[in-house]
């Protein structure tokens, strides 16, 4: 699968460009804030039907517009699709697929899949658990459309069952027990699927992250749940006087994580900068040989500023990986030209570069 073509039209700082591209590799260079990372993310939005970057859609049409625009054009084995999108200010955004829109955005995600590396994964290690289960999610999304469709039950079920906790008046036990019920019953569905994808998952993790680093370092992941060592449907309603308290579910998947280790402790605390970013892009590229197993085609890898902070033999080791034949279409972004012409010379392969200053692409 490739991307052949891009249009976009006021999105973020991109007031207007028309791109053409390698199936290969394609490249952006430019100094900081000239819009490389926008036109990564506005390819990342045609897959997941959301920025990046930005949860809030409005946000990303160009300033004194009232809309953007996205279209593009992808080979999928025999098969052209094209997918369009916009947003106009105070309207919902559309998704088309070949001029026919979705009835649900739902129904469009996993047919182009994608992993981003990018400068923002530094959340999966600094920030908190929420970012970790978004990971997981994204992934597994992108092959089971149920697992997305029992995600949403569930957090529909764990809004409801919040919003009972902080009404002031007594609680209707007989409703309360409905939305229980439901977080039991999509809560277990989805830890399970977490736990297989996890299983699954590891071992690639560690051989990419051996890879890079020279496998002198011990790392680990470890998929913690409540699901693991109680009885969940129990735990909610034992703690049902204490959640009114708190005004806030305390028990439930959306309370699970990923314990990301080095050398058995946290590598959020021991790991040095170029550890942290080794261990967050071996998880990209696991996350990459995972969709590529299930699709059985590589997706589109987005490589957003990812040599910086790494020493020479690291960046080696990932440009060796990457020049591999499993990998399809790849986006690199750099500001320093001269690094990047190192890096292409070393992947070999047909490739383009475009550069761009203030949303414009120029020759």
């Amino acid at each position: 699968m490739h991307l052949s073509a891009l249009s976009i039209l006021n999105y973020k700082n991109i007031r207007e460009a028309s791109l053409v591209f390698s199936p290969k590799i394609n490249c952006f260079i430019g100094n900081n804030g000239m819009g490389k990372t926008n036109l990564l993310d506005a390819i990342y939005y045609l897959s997941f039907c959301k920025s990046h970057s930005n949860s809030i859609d409005s946000q990303n049409i160009l300033h004194h517009q009232e809309f953007f625009m996205l279209n593009g054009k992808y080979t999928i084995g025999e098969h052209q699709e094209e997918i369009a999108c916009g947003m106009k200010m105070r309207h919902k955004k559309t998704f088309k697929r070949n001029k026919k829109e979705y009835e649900k955005l739902s129904d469009h995600i996993g047919l182009l899949p994608l992993v981003m590396v990018s400068p923002d994964d530094t959340s999966l290690i600094a920030d908190g658990s929420e970012e970790r289960r978004k990971f997981m999610d994204g992934v597994i999304s992108q092959f089971d459309n149920s697992y997305l469709m029992h995600l949403l039950q569930y957090n529909n079920a764990l809004k409801q069952r919040n919003a009972l906790l902080k009404q002031e008046e007594t609680i209707d036990e007989s409703l309360l027990e409905i939305w229980e019920q439901q977080m039991v019953y999509y809560g277990t569905y989805i830890h399970n699927e977490r736990t297989k994808f996890i299983t699954n998952f590891i071992p690639i993790f560690q051989t990419y992250y051996n890879q890079i680093a020279g496998g002198n370092e011990i790392i680990s992941l470890q998929y913690i749940s409540q699901h693991q060592d109680r009885d969940i449907a129990s735990s909610i309603v034992a703690t049902r006087a204490r959640d009114k308290a708190l005004g806030y579910s305390t028990q439930g998947i959306h309370k699970d994580d990923l314990e990301m280790l080095l050398d058995d402790h946290p590598i959020k605390r021991v790991g040095s900068q170029g550890q942290n970013k080794t261990y967050l892009i071996a998880l990209k590229f696991a996350q990459f040989e995972f969709l590529k197993k299930i699709h059985g085609y590589p997706p589109i890898l987005l490589l957003d500023d990812i040599f910086d902070k790494l020493d020479s033999t690291r960046v080696k080791q990932i440009v060796e990986i990457v020049a591999g034949d499993e990998f399809g279409q790849i986006f690199i972004t750099d500001t320093n030209r001269e690094h990047l012409d190192h890096i292409l010379q070393q992947i070999n392969k047909d490739s383009l570069i475009f550069t761009i200053k203030n949303g414009e692409l120029i020759a």
